[in-house]
């Protein structure tokens, strides 16, 4: 491998400096399920790529606009990089050391809404840019940024942009938005993603809230209409009963099921991070524990609102009730799929009245652990951190990757500065910066590798 004495001397020199670009890109919010701020930032992104020669645009969808930027280098190999520019809402507030859109470094690490999930990852990517321009005064090979602002939404428009615009994204290979490290510090490259389908459940059963001393016994209730429907969603043995849920999966290969054997146990740490005293299914561990956490769908309520839920008591029935419920889904289901199949459920279950919102959602996909693009992340991923990176077959998050690997038929790949505890999506939501630096570096040896 080249040598890179002295990339890494220039990333180590210019840390300071460019950890203050992504003090400013955090500090602008960019809610995508608030709609705060993604314009905002989708110029500052535009404007980060500018400033290294690149030829950057914002390109409108019926959502929040895509950032897409290209510099052309000496190969004419073309690297694409995905990464997302929308965060997760902040709230709740008070339980922040301190402001989400203020980043604050203390002890070795940056805190903020979005630093991990995602804007460092793409401000360390073009600090390793910066390297190479600063050593080489050009890039190696072609390079692509695709930039959205909608990942934390599902996507909602991201797979229609990539189909219109398959030309301009052409690639060789991908490089994904995450990465990182695990408990143990050894980097993994995850190959895969579940697939979501995100939906909101509601009845309205009155027109307005009701004193429950004179419609409990007369008048339907909007919370236990909606609990009961909830109710025929899935089994105490945890089994999913809706009709032709499970039809036609794709099982994982033996390859997979081989990758999974080796990686680490996870129980303990789990227990110890989560709280969790046990685990569903009857499961204790080992790789069970492992197959079972990214090969098997779901069906998970994630909130629940009806009625009064202040402190004290308030004698009330409610007119309305909603919950929030995600299906992770595995390969060769759709999303759309499982709506029709969730409203025909309801339907034959006498919950009609049960409305079904569809918020998001996007199919599962996979790139083969044999690729050589993984080969190249891995082999170069060697050079930086004390022990071999992992591959890992797929987790048990969801992303857009569907598009890029059965669209754009890339390998997608993952590399990055996560650690268990950066807080993604809670508060405190932090980066480590010696990964940060790690990952600059990684990033540098990945872009001249491939452009040979």
């Amino acid at each position: 491998m080249t040598t890179y004495r002295q990339i890494d001397s220039y990333l180590e020199k210019n840390l300071d400096q460019n950890l203050e670009e992504l003090k400013r890109y955090v500090a602008q919010p960019s809610i995508s399920a608030q709609n705060i701020g993604l314009g905002e930032c989708a110029q500052i992104v535009k404007e980060m790529l500018e400033k290294r020669g690149f030829t950057a645009m914002i390109k409108s969808t019926a959502g929040a606009p895509v950032v897409f930027g290209e510099r052309k280098g000496k190969s004419d190999k073309t690297l694409l990089i995905y990464n997302h520019y929308d965060v997760q809402p902040p709230e709740p507030l008070e339980l922040w050391e301190s402001p989400p859109f203020i980043p604050e470094i203390r002890d070795g690490k940056m805190y903020g809404r979005g630093v991990s999930d995602d804007k460092s990852h793409l401000t360390s990517r073009l600090f390793a840019l910066d390297a190479i321009l600063d050593e080489d005064g050009e890039l190696p090979c072609n390079v692509k940024f695709i930039v959205e602002g909608e990942e934390e939404t599902s996507s909602v428009h991201l797979h229609d942009f990539v189909r219109e615009n398959m030309d301009l994204l052409k690639a060789d290979a991908c490089i994904w938005e995450f990465g990182g490290v695990d408990h143990r510090e050894v980097p993994m490259q995850y190959l895969g993603l579940r697939g979501i389908c995100y939906v909101e459940l509601s009845v309205e059963s009155l027109g307005t809230d009701v004193h429950s001393g004179l419609g409990g016994s007369i008048f339907p209730n909007a919370a236990w209409r909606l609990v009961w429907a909830l109710n025929s969603l899935k089994g105490k043995d945890e089994r999913i009963l809706i009709p032709g849920f499970y039809d036609g999966i794709i099982p994982p290969t033996e390859r997979e099921l081989e990758l999974m054997k080796k990686l680490p146990d996870v129980a303990d740490e789990y227990k110890n991070r989560f709280g969790v005293k046990e685990f569903i299914k009857g499961i204790k561990g080992g790789n069970e524990l492992k197959i079972e956490e990214v090969f098997t769908p779901t069906c998970t309520i994630c909130g629940l609102n009806s009625g009064y839920q202040g402190p004290g008591s308030k004698t009330v029935q409610p007119a309305r009730a909603s919950a929030k419920v995600d299906f992770r889904l595995v390969p060769a289901q759709m999303p759309e799929e499982i709506v029709k199949k969730l409203r025909a459920h309801l339907d034959a279950q006498g919950f009609s009245d049960i409305k079904i919102d569809f918020l998001g959602g996007e199919p599962a996909a996979r790139t083969n652990p044999d690729d050589p693009f993984i080969k190249l992340i891995v082999d170069t991923a060697a050079d930086i951190y004390d022990a071999p990176m992992e591959l890992v077959p797929t987790v048990g998050g969801s992303g857009p990757n569907y598009p890029f690997v059965h669209d754009l038929n890339l390998p997608v790949a993952t590399m990055g500065l996560g650690h268990p505890d950066t807080r993604a999506h809670a508060p405190n939501e932090n980066i480590r910066l010696d990964l940060y630096l790690k990952h600059a570096k990684h990033m540098a040896r990945v872009v001249k590798e491939f452009a040979k």
